[in-house]
């Protein structure tokens, strides 16, 4: 029988491996990777400095070991040129692989700003091992890094850094960290604490202009005209989901590669999860929307077809200078934001129009409050009736 493919073997891809071999252990399976292969925990790459792990340390498996343990075929250093849905192909390069069932678990790409520059391309992004390898050898030595972006990752790679003796100069065209996901009470908590705790230099309203060498370092120039000198230059302004090898296919994509509950794209046989998949709406690259969709798509490939449900899912940011916990109401949410300041930390309750809880944002000591506010949360993504 032709196999199923899964192109991509982040956590997304392997992820649903192993889920399919728990269901079939015969089923045959190659999965299809650009890179090394090698199998490891993404979330530890922006806090390895805190876990005194190396990249060598980090890596749990590399593809050999990862396709015995599957009983997989694992092509490392393979890249998918186009898929022929009608066919019920893929191509790589001279090769081409008939495919039984097709899935993408491709990821997604950082996204780089368009910043000038002599030093342009000395700014970095860490998505991958092989990112954050790089990374970590441009960074030794150095005293101060520039992070552009104050999202989850600017923030947590802040948190991270301090622990090699590295301060942090985070830049961010919002008006205080984590607005996506925080009040502003709360965003300005995080700030403070932050900048109390580890030092971190805040330049928020601004974006980053130029980066020039400069006497040995990089000149960081930002929109108000300010120049920071500093050793590197981090990126994590977002990521945008791998569609192109989709779109080519004829397969629809909007943020994402279109999929149905059932993780099905509109192509017969194709499917997609994790960063690359859109699903009514939603691009969540996290782990807790991954782990639910490989479990539910495994069972669907593997002839029991279920509909893909998510959970409330707070996400916890790794600031271990000071903890928090957020989960975010759904876009567009009407209602507001209730603070109330603890002391040692913030509670941030989103209320609907019927006062029903519909998110929140937990900070400092609050974190302990996770557990129970998730309970009375709505799921993310609900059964059907």
């Amino acid at each position: 029988m032709k196999p199923l493919v899964i192109i991509g073997t982040g956590l997304g891809g392997y992820s649903l491996a192993r889920e399919v071999r728990k269901l079939d252990p015969d089923l045959a399976l190659v999965l299809i990777s650009a890179d090394d292969g090698r199998y490891y925990s993404k979330p530890l790459l922006s806090n390895a400095y805190t876990s005194a792990k190396t990249p060598e340390a980090i890596a749990i498996a590399d593809a050999a070991a990862m396709a015995k343990q599957l009983n997989a075929e694992v092509r490392p250093w393979t890249t998918v040129a186009a898929v022929d849905a009608a066919a019920h192909t893929v191509s790589t390069g001279a090769q081409s692989l008939e495919y039984h069932k097709l899935v993408f678990a491709l990821g997604a790409d950082p996204i780089a700003l368009a910043v000038s520059g002599t030093a342009q391309d000395r700014i970095m992004s860490v998505n991958d091992l092989i990112d954050y390898t790089k990374f970590r050898t441009a960074v030794q030595g150095v005293r101060r890094v520039a992070i552009m972006g104050a999202g989850l990752i600017g923030c947590e790679f802040a948190n991270d850094l301090h622990q090699g003796g590295i301060t942090a100069e985070v830049i961010d065209p919002a008006p205080y960290p984590l607005s996506r996901f925080l009040p502003d009470a709360a965003g300005r908590r995080v700030q403070k604490a932050l900048t109390d705790a580890l030092g971190v230099a805040w330049y928020l309203g601004q974006v980053v202009t130029s980066v020039d060498y400069a006497s040995g370092n990089l000149a960081v120039t930002l929109s108000d005209h300010r120049v920071l000198s500093v050793g590197a230059v981090l990126s994590s302004v977002g990521l945008r989901p791998r569609t192109g090898l989709a779109g080519r296919a004829g397969i629809a994509v909007e943020r994402g590669i279109v999929v149905d509950r059932y993780l099905a794209t509109n192509a017969p046989d194709v499917y997609a999860l994790g960063d690359c998949a859109e699903v009514e709406g939603l691009v969540l690259p996290f782990v807790m929307p991954i782990m639910h969709a490989a479990r539910a798509l495994a069972k669907t490939l593997c002839g029991e077809p279920a509909r893909l449900t998510y959970p409330a899912m707070p996400i916890v940011v790794k600031t271990t200078a000071y903890p928090v916990v957020v989960a975010p109401p759904a876009a567009p949410a009407k209602g507001a934001w209730q603070v109330d300041d603890l002391g040692s930390g913030l509670r941030a309750l989103f209320h609907g129009p019927d006062r029903s809880l519909a998110g929140f944002a937990l900070t400092g000591t609050a974190v302990s409050e996770k557990n129970s506010l998730a309970k009375e949360l709505p799921p993310v993504l609900g059964e059907i009736p």
